[in-house]
């Protein structure tokens, strides 16, 4: 038999299952084009003047089999140390709901769908959300919750920015809770300073005096210290010195425990970590973000909220919109662009789960075997800091405390180094009688086979024995319905499926959106995100116990510094938008290196994404916007005045490459020359790279500071809207000023442990639970395989624009007519001719069974699509075929042929209900509405609802779980 090969003329391995179309399909899309080969179409789309010459010798080794791969990521695995981790400090092991695991986690319908933007086919994750959203304003006694937040640090500076905006006092002071995390301390020490914001630390439980003036203060919930103590006095006195109070609380907790709303709390924050997600290092975690009535509107992120369709059904949808970057830029809310949905998912459904007398139990449990080890140790006379706590003790030592550490190492505990005295132990739901006595070994009591005892028994200990009263929780919460039906797997497993089944994602067909690259999440890629070596691991771990981890982290770091052109990368950053703040801090902090500080204005092209802006305002940059001309690139002469008007305060250009308009700028090393001379940095926006890979590089194109997106480029899936990775990369004399971290296991960079001010995200090397996906991808695809994907990618989407544009005019294009990785479909003519809008051919394309490429993105009335190099060409030629056909039903509108307000567009989607209940009075047939195409009849997805209202939701805000009548 003659070996199998394919479009790159290899024999079938990973490279080819990951890219969709074979040699046959791209030979028939390139003779559409007029091209003899893809590298050729790519060489011309791409300037010569960057291009690369792929390298002789490489750090990316070739490319791996699917097995190899898996073996040397069991190689590295096992390189690591599954060790008990009873570190704490906001991280802690839990257990994930088997039912939950495999139906959401490792779920492809789950982790492969898209920010439900599109919400008439995103009411399952929706509704989960929304659960969400009521689990933490239920724990937290605050009104209205968002749908997620990146971890508890970031939530908590989002909190100081809430409460400086929302705050009438004039001082720019926020004070701190000395038993913070640390964590924590060191991202509002990053963030802080150059937004003008004056930290002021103070020791709250003893009594600290707050400043005459201030904007806010944040408290910890218990504190870091495991210390659970009465707040309330201190944000009585910030309410009357007329600022806002913070409040971090741990969820579990506050089953047990007043919640923070009842102690007069105007914002709560925190992680939903403990609730069945795995720790992973450090990440990915869903933070959580409350607030009381009247702050809705000052929120960032995302908010799920309840309106109504088409036909008066309740549905969910995302509310208030307005707020968020791609509409309010410099002015956002935010520079938060991502959630964590899917852990938000997973947080949610073990709260489901469970129910609220389950978490309770859970917690109660919790607070008996610190108790129980707390009395232990007493016993032997030990002392400890508190004797008020949750699950936290810090323990004063006989000895040197470095001792105890060791010995609890030696028999594979994990415990916190507090000072050369004092050591911490935090107790989990996974803690074990004999745990605990293991641990109170290593303070220097009696063995088990001295003391007679195998364990420490907990199940009669006195929870929260040492808490006042006062501060014990009386009033219900999780009363929906929600929280108190789906006790069994088999009702908990049907209710992930139902939810499911209303949803689109990767797993039923192509999402083509632009700027987005919703490409395939191999499911090997995936595997090893669940093993315990990586997903069971505290991020505070000692270097020693995490060695694969290292490894695999440092592999990356160079594998992406290569195909990047840079220097430095840190994958600390745990969304794209957290990667472009880390970047501008690295300009920031290079410029006041070297005595730059009036250096503050940031210029950004009026086509660029949104989160720029907002980030630059949040790096303490002031925006500057260039005009783009008439053919999508950055208008040059604007450019130019701009920068002789600013040239002595230029900080920074944020640029994206290729550009968001979805082609290759030619001129883009005499713009990046250009900032050069003036003094001023380039930031080059990574969202475009799947277009650049192994043809062009940002450091070659003169960027000297850029993030990547792991969760677009580098196969890490969306998950509904996070998790994502936004690492940050650099040339050598900015990586000094790249993120460092207070319990980095390593020096990182030229800069240290910690870099001038801190840390950008709660963990040392951020989400790193799901960094094993893009190191397998880069693992399996190889230089060369990553170059095919780019062309791959480029390919498909000329073709695509290439048959369309007799259809739909494309907005942009570059020299020879060429689009990069996406192209914009102008539909404003299509308005113009017919009236029908570029909502209208959205949702119809549902009908055809296919989420809508990117509404309105960059350009009002378009449609960027993007198609990825993952897909198969009968997938493409289905979405040019329904584009085709909904174009034909545009003209028959125009025509007369359909009123122009009762026809098949206007009235998309359309649901199963609508075509089967009653009698059918539309001037088109039942059969035309749900089947546009024959193909449909066998593999139709039905949307749950019709047209959702979009303004109804946001003049009528209902956020958390509305009652199950709504839905009857």
């Amino acid at each position: 038999m003659s070996e199998v090969t394919t479009a790159f003329g290899r024999p079938r391995g990973f490279v080819d299952r990951h890219i969709g179309t074979d040699a046959a399909a791209q030979a028939l899309m390139l003779g559409a084009l007029g091209y003899d080969s893809v590298d050729a179409l790519v060489q011309a789309a791409v300037p010569a003047s960057i291009h690369v010459t792929p390298r002789r010798t490489s750090d990316i080794p070739p490319a791996a089999t699917e097995a190899e791969a898996l073996a040397e990521l069991r190689e590295l695995a096992s390189q690591n140390r599954v060790a008990r981790p009873m570190i704490g400090l906001g991280y802690y092991d839990t257990f994930t709901p088997s039912v939950i695991s495999r139906n959401v986690l490792e779920n492809p319908s789950w982790y492969t769908a898209y920010t439900p933007y599109q919400p008439e086919i995103s009411q399952g994750r929706l509704e989960a959300l929304i659960n969400f959203q009521t689990m933490v304003t239920d724990l937290t006694g605050l009104a209205t919750a968002n749908a997620s937040m990146l971890d508890e640090p970031t939530a908590v500076v989002e909190g100081m920015l809430v409460a400086r905006r929302a705050s009438k006092s004039a001082s720019n002071v926020f004070a701190v809770d000395a038993d913070a995390m640390p964590q924590t301390k060191a991202v509002l020490r990053a963030r802080a300073s150059v937004v003008g914001i004056e930290l002021v630390e103070l020791d709250f439980a003893n009594g600290a005096t707050l400043p005459d003036a201030l904007f806010g203060v944040f408290v910890q919930y218990p504190g870091a210290s495991g210390r659970v103590w009465d707040p309330a006095g201190v944000i009585d006195a910030a309410h009357l010195a007329g600022g806002l109070a913070v409040v971090a609380a741990d969820l579990l907790a506050l089953t047990l425990l007043r919640s923070p709303g009842s102690l007069g709390a105007d914002v709560a924050v925190g992680t939903t970590q403990r609730f069945g997600v795995p720790l992973g290092f450090g990440g990915p975690h869903a933070g959580y973000m409350a607030v009381r009535a009247g702050l809705e509107r000052q929120l960032p992120g995302r908010l799920v909220g309840v309106s109504q369709d088409a036909a008066g059904h309740a549905a969910y949808r995302l509310s208030l919109q307005t707020r968020e970057q791609h509409i309010r830029r410099e002015k956002a809310t935010s520079n938060i662009c991502t959630a964590q949905v899917l852990l938000a998912v997973m947080a949610a459904m073990y709260a489901v789960y469970h129910g609220p007398d389950g978490l309770r139990a859970i917690a109660t449990e919790v607070a008996r075997k610190a108790e129980a080890l707390a009395e232990r140790l007493r016993s032997y006379g030990l002392s400890l800091r508190s004797d008020s706590f949750f699950d936290t003790i810090q323990v004063v030592t006989p000895g040197p405390s470095r001792r105890v550490i060791e010995r609890a190492r030696s028999r594979g505990y994990q415990l916190f180094w507090v000072d050369d005295a004092t050591v911490g132990v935090s107790v989990d739901e996974t803690t074990t009688a004999d745990d605990l006595a293991s641990v109170a070994w290593a303070f220097g009591l009696p063995s088990a086979d001295e003391h007679g005892d195998r364990d420490v028994p907990f199940a009669d200990a006195a929870p929260l024995a040492g808490v006042s009263d006062a501060l014990l929780r009386d009033d219900e919460f999780l009363t929906h319905p929600v929280f108190n039906t789906h006790r069994s797997e088999t009702a908990m497993m049907r209710y992930l499926k139902q939810l499911a089944d209303r949803d689109y994602a990767l797993d039923r067909g192509m999402i083509p959106l632009g700027s987005c690259t919703m490409k395939l999440n191999a499911a090997t890629e995936m595997s090893a995100v669940s093993w315990p070596e990586f997903s069971r691991v505290h991020p505070f771990a000692p270097e020693s116990d995490v060695r694969g981890y290292l490894a695999m982290i440092e592999q990356l770091e160079t594998w992406l510094a290569e195909v990047t052109g840079y220097d430095a990368v840190s994958l600390q950053p745990n969304a794209g938008s957290q990667g472009e703040l880390a970047g501008l801090l690295a300009i920031r902090g290079w410029h006041r290196a070297n005595g730059d500080t009036d250096r503050t204005i940031c210029l950004i092209p009026s086509s660029a994404h949104g989160t720029n802006a907002a980030s630059a305002v949040l790096a303490g940059m002031k925006v500057v916007v260039v005009a783009c001309d008439e053919a999508g690139n950055v208008d040059l002469d604007d450019l130019r005045a701009k920068i002789a008007l600013h040239a002595a305060e230029l900080a920074a250009l944020m640029i994206t490459y290729p550009s968001t308009h979805g082609v290759y700028e030619h001129d883009v090393l005499e713009i990046t020359q250009a900032v050069h001379d003036a003094g001023g940095q380039v930031y080059v926006d990574g969202a475009n790279l799947n277009a650049l890979l192994g043809y062009a590089r940002f450091g070659d194109l003169g960027g000297d500071v850029s993030h990547l997106n792991l969760h677009k480029t580098f196969a890490i899936p969306h998950g509904g809207g996070g998790p994502g990775v936004g690492p940050v990369a650099a040339k050598a004399h900015l990586a000094p000023f790249l993120p460092g971290h207070p319990f980095s296991q390593r020096a990182d960079h030229a800069g240290g442990f910690v870099f001038d001010g801190g840390a950008v995200a709660g963990a040392p090397h951020g989400s790193a639970g799901i960094l094993p996906i893009s190191w397998a991808y880069v693992r399996m695809m190889g230089a060369e395989g990553l170059r095919d994907a780019t062309a791959a990618a480029v390919l498909a989407a000329n073709y695509i624009a290439t048959r369309l544009k007799d259809h739909y005019p494309v907005l942009y294009t570059g020299e020879g007519g060429l689009v990069a990785h996406e192209c914009i479909l102008d539909l404003r003519p299509l308005k113009e001719e017919t009236g029908v809008s570029v909502d209208d051919v959205a949702k119809r394309l549902i009908d055809y069974g296919f989420h809508s490429p990117t509404m309105s993105f960059p350009v009002a009335g378009t449609l960027m699509v993007e198609p990825t190099e993952s897909e198969d060409l009968a997938e493409i030629e289905r979405f040019i075929e329904a584009m085709i056909a909904i174009r034909a039903e545009a003209r028959a509108v125009a025509a007369g042929e359909w009123p122009a307000d009762d026809n098949p567009l206007v009235n998309a989607p359309h649901t199963a209900e609508s075509v089967v209940s009653g009698s059918w009075e539309h001037p088109y047939s039942r059969e035309l509405a749900v089947y546009p195409v024959h193909t449909l009849v066998r593999t139709k997805y039905w949307p749950p609802v019709r047209r959702i209202d979009q303004a109804y939701g946001d003049r009528n805000l209902v956020c958390a779980c509305p009652p199950v009548e709504a839905f009857a």
